[in-house]
């Protein structure tokens, strides 16, 4: 009997040992995966971008309700609003045109 108490203590001992292999097995595999922590830092990375992008929308919207704010209430942003975009001038008025400055 005493053969068989450490026979069954051996297994169970393996059996817990098997278990744990398999366990720490599946953990690597799940951190390294394609749902692992690299998958996550760049899941968060994209989201910092996102939330960048939109808080320079958000200010660009601003500055655009700003500039129709002004053109709604100012007579004169809507009359060079107007010049400027049909190209007209005023008696007397003379018109330069520089060339636009050379990107880097």
């Amino acid at each position: 009997m005493e053969i068989k108490s450490i026979l069954t203590n051996t297994t169970r001992r393996a059996g817990y040992g098997l278990a744990a292999v398999l366990v720490a097995a599946y953990g690597w595999v799940a951190l390294r995966g394609p749902q692992g922590i690299q998958a996550l830092l760049e899941k968060r990375h994209e989201i910092r971008q996102l939330q960048e992008q939109n808080a320079a929308m958000a200010l660009e919207n601003e500055r655009r309700r700003e500039r129709i704010r002004r053109l709604q209430d100012s007579p004169s942003e809507q009359e060079m609003e107007i010049r400027k975009q049909l190209k007209l001038l005023r008696p007397g008025e003379t018109t330069f045109i520089l060339p636009d400055a050379a990107k880097p």
